[in-house]
């Protein structure tokens, strides 16, 4: 029997059993329940100069191969995004490279891939509306362009310029009208990032929930859905249930995204009516690789949310077999095998937020998928050995460890480099 070293809060370390893995199967067919994406991180150069404000040398190699492991579970890849480290490490000219790559490995694979859009390449602080939505439908144009499904980010810039609703309406008008498919409109919380406080006008989510429906309302055909990353689940099922047809939420939920994607009762997805609503419009939204995927009927939709979530980048497998235990039908091992992972996304996830990309690049080199623990700008060093270990933990209690003898022998070699006896 294997055990597990590990670190507590005050130093002192204790053992645990090393659990087997989970032995999950990739589908032979498309997941067909719920559309979902896993939120990807980049894999940077070990060897190279990744320190903070050094433009981002990435590992293109072991990135993209990150991206083919997670369409082979079925899944789909949301690229450039915050998980991707926008606005903390990822420079304008990795962006553009990273969607143009990923999107052709999305056509290779048959998987489909939505890419961040947003307004960073501008290095100005401030910078007028007009400079918003010039900026916007720059990198719009651009996905676009490369046959990606578009996701409006929120905008730093436009936060600090904006003087309240009427603001976010005008710019969300002029970027959408500009698409050219369906976009989803991505709202962060300030636990994310604080300097998006007070997006789409207001400090409160019930304010704010108003200006984002007014956008959606205003602009008919032009939103395939809503991702919302509040971390505040009466928020997302408040807008959920007010979203016109055909319009999804995304859950980037990653503190309760097991209760928001498992159906209500009056609408399991285990029923023969819902499954056939599901199918057709899930199997077109996780096999297309252009912004098309994101479309669908959307009917049914309103009783759970489907997903775009970092933590799904860190759980790949297990989150596959979740959405697997749903297609057949068997909500009960849904919760089973999902559950018990949201207290390791908690532990990811936990504050300061925005760190979270520490544990989502940890579990990626734990399990195999990267040659270091290494990340752009330096940002592997964000988060205390106690804190990784308490990720291990989890991991390996939720049966998160893909190779747990690989895992083991990484985590203990980190250890010992740092003094401790494993």
């Amino acid at each position: 029997m294997s055990t597990l070293r590990l670190l507590t809060a005050e130093g002192t370390a204790t053992d645990t059993v090393l659990h087997e893995g989970g032995s999950y199967s990739r589908p032979s067919a498309a997941l067909r329940s719920r559309v979902a994406y896993a939120a990807a991180h980049v894999v940077p150069k070990a060897y190279a100069d990744n320190t903070p404000g050094q433009p981002a040398d990435i590992d293109w190699d072991a990135t993209l191969a990150f991206r083919r492991n997670v369409y082979s579970w079925g899944l789909g890849v949301a690229d450039a995004m915050d998980t991707a480290q926008r606005n903390m490490g990822l420079d304008a000219a990795a962006t553009r490279e990273l969607i143009a790559r990923s999107a052709e490995v999305a056509r290779e694979e048959g998987g489909s891939v939505v890419v961040g859009v947003n307004t960073d390449h501008i290095a100005e602080t401030h910078i007028s509306l007009d400079q918003v939505i010039a900026a916007y439908t720059e990198q719009l144009h651009f996905t676009e362009d490369q046959g990606a499904g578009p996701v409006l980010m929120a905008s730093r810039h436009l936060s600090r310029v904006a003087t309240g609703a009427a603001d976010y309406r005008r710019v969300y008008r002029e970027v959408l009208s500009r698409a050219t498919v369906p976009v989803v409109l991505h709202w962060l919380g300030t636990a994310f990032d604080p300097e998006l406080a007070g997006y789409f006008g207001a400090d409160d989510w019930e304010t704010a929930s108003e200006v984002l429906l007014q956008v959606i309302e205003e602009n008919p055909g032009k939103v395939a859905g809503v991702k919302m990353s509040l971390l505040n689940a009466e928020s997302e099922i408040s807008v959920r249930g007010r979203l016109p047809e055909g319009v999804r939420m995304f859950t980037g939920d990653d503190f309760n995204y097991v209760s928001l994607i498992a159906a209500t009762p009056d609408n399991s997805p285990s029923a023969p009516d819902a499954a056939e609503r599901t199918a057709s419009s899930g199997e077109q939204a996780v096999h297309s690789t252009t912004s098309r995927a994101l479309g669908g009927e959307g009917e049914g939709v309103g009783a759970y949310s489907d997903a775009l979530l970092g933590a799904f980048a860190a759980i790949t497998p297990v989150a596959s077999a979740a959405i697997q235990a749903l297609d057949a039908g068997d909500p009960e091992a849904y919760l089973r095998i999902l559950g018990p992972t949201e207290g390791l996304s908690r532990q990811v996830f936990a504050a300061p937020t925005f760190y979270y990309k520490t544990g989502v690049a940890f579990l990626s080199w734990l399990n195999g998928h990267q040659p270091a623990f290494q990340m752009v700008g330096g940002l592997h060093s964000a988060r205390s050995l106690p804190h990784l270990s308490r990720i291990v933990e989890l991991a390996n209690a939720s049966l998160a460890l893909e190779q747990p003898d690989l895992a083991r022998e990484r985590w203990h070699g980190m250890l010992r480099l740092n003094g401790v006896d494993a």
